[in-house]
């Protein structure tokens, strides 16, 4: 069959659906996933790192099981959802080239990470909310392009599927002024009523967010902006851009970013270029660049640029030729067959095949926790772990919160939410961990402490038993330094209330 036909996207689109249930099945909760479950089985207006649609859309899948396969369908069907969407919206952006719908729909569906990303996280309900507001504001501009009436809807569209990706994650902010940049590129009154109206949707969003981050320590701005960054290499270099580059040439494939080069270093608009396609360029390229300028800071993870990912592609279809689009789609189902292939060898192998790397013993709880947890012999203890990522796994895997016993790190910090030391006050509780703990590291925390190793799978692990949990202890020494260097509400913001201070210190102010 035609590699950009009809049946060949449908028999992609069966193929890669079939495999990704396989290997959502196959592969276990990692540690963010485990992390957001915790949000959906305590919704609140939102959480300590980012805004809160992903805990609601796993709190209202949690009312029909917790299991991984089930809670991971939004993201197992985000490729063939997205694919769809785009399919039916190019002929009513390009009518010029409506028969290209299949192909692009295509490329979408086969897009590398599209092929294999089965794992829920914030990133799901970002890509959802924002590709389809992309989309919506592509077709207002064709609207007014084409002299329709009530376009002011698909504007509205647009802000709401805005303010969905606002309240999902903070990235969302890209697309907004992608919007802005558009709408000055235009220079047309319909162009600001439309960005007002946009806007106008996010007010609500925005606000619920500063409502919830004023009484809750303003969490979000001190990760997003504060925490996630201290002590990281934030100073100017030129391996991140490079490590970049690499992720477009992934993400986008070599050829899909040789032709946007294409069209880049053309560096002039054609008169055969219509008003809706000026603004797809703009849609695509304002979020790229702006995360090739903060390479030259800070490590682009490949998730960022997921939700931007369908625009560059579609850009790519409207400037490639007809014989480089098919090399194109025909390179993406060889590629994603070799993913196929590669991920259902790793899966065949047994897991002793990686015990000489050095996150054996992470895949190994991953995996086994539940049989760890048994081999540790918790009995009535509290079981608690030294790292979120570890805690939050264990806790799935036993159905039960697992507290973080320690200082942890700037990153996945809602446990300090989740538990209330206080009232842990001369428990006994037993910490399963991957490394040996320090000379004396748990002494001032408990009355007594007895520590215990075993082996399971070729993989140590360590057991901390401590008795009479020391609570005023526990605060002086670690809680006080968690205030201090996770907690320090900067005076010019507004405060309302802060979980931790009121809890533990409400005699010091969280500043």
């Amino acid at each position: 069959m035609p590699i950009t036909s009809g049946r060949f996207f449908l028999a992609a689109a069966g193929l890669t659906l079939i495999f990704r249930f396989w290997l959502a099945a196959a592969l276990p909760m990692t540690g963010d996933e485990a992390y957001f479950y915790w949000w959906g089985r305590q919704p609140d207006w939102g959480f300590y790192d980012h805004p809160p649609m992903i805990g609601w859309w796993l709190a209202a899948l949690l009312t029909v099981s917790d299991a991984a396969g089930w809670l991971r369908l939004p993201q197992i069907v985000q490729p063939l959802l997205l694919a769809l969407a785009v399919r039916l919206a190019w002929p009513r952006l390009f009518p010029q080239a409506a028969g290209q719908r299949d192909a692009v729909a295509s490329l979408i569906l086969l897009a590398p990470p599209f092929v294999w990303n089965v794992l829920v996280t914030t990133d799901t309900a970002l890509v959802y909310c924002a590709v389809l507001s992309g989309l919506a504001w592509l077709r207002a501009v064709r609207g007014e392009e084409a002299g329709e009436a009530g376009v002011w809807r698909w504007y509205l569209l647009a802000g709401l599927l805005l303010a969905g990706a606002v309240l999902s994650k903070y990235f969302a902010a890209l697309l907004g002024f992608s919007y802005l940049v558009d709408a000055l590129r235009r220079q047309r009154a319909s162009a600001w009523r439309g960005l007002a109206i946009v806007y106008a949707c996010c007010i609500p969003a925005l606000g619920l967010m500063a409502w919830w981050n004023s009484g809750h320590c303003w969490t979000n701005y001190l990760f997003n902006f504060v925490n996630r960054h201290s002590g990281a290499n934030t100073g100017f270099n030129l391996r991140t851009p490079l490590l970049y580059l690499v992720t477009l040439l992934y993400v986008l494939t070599p050829l899909a970013v040789w032709i946007l080069w294409r069209k880049v270093s053309e560096c002039r608009v054609t008169s055969a270029e219509s008003a809706t396609e000026r603004s797809l360029s703009l849609l695509a390229a304002v979020p790229l660049m702006l995360f090739a300028l903060l390479s030259f800071f800070k490590t682009i993870g490949l998730h960022w640029a997921l939700s931007f990912v369908p625009f560059a592609l579609l850009l790519v279809v409207r400037h490639g030729a007809s014989g480089a689009l098919e090399k194109l789609v025909r390179f993406c189902a060889g590629f994603a067959a070799l993913h196929v292939v590669l991920l259902a060898v790793l899966a065949s192998l047994p897991l002793e095949t990686w015990r000489s790397l050095n996150v054996y013993p992470s895949m190994v709880l991953t995996f086994d926790g539940r049989q760890l947890v048994e081999r540790a012999h918790i009995g009535a203890t509290l079981l608690a772990s030294d790292g979120y990522s570890n805690a939050a796994i264990l806790g799935y895997q036993q159905r039960r919160h697992v507290p973080v016993l320690g200082p942890g790190s700037g990153h996945a910090r809602h446990d300090d939410i989740l538990t209330d030391w206080r009232e842990l006050d001369g428990r006994d509780i037993t910490v399963l961990r991957k490394t040996a703990p320090n000379p004396g590291e748990y002494d001032g925390w408990f009355r007594r402490v007895s520590i215990d190793d075993f082996e399971y799978r070729g993989a140590r692990f360590w057991v901390v038993r401590g008795e009479g949990f020391d609570y005023a202890s526990y605060r002086d020494t670690v809680l006080d330094a968690i205030r201090r260097q996770y907690y320090a509400v900067p005076a010019w913001l507004p405060l309302t209330g802060c979980y931790f201070c009121d809890r533990y210190f409400p005699d010091r102010s969280c500043r």
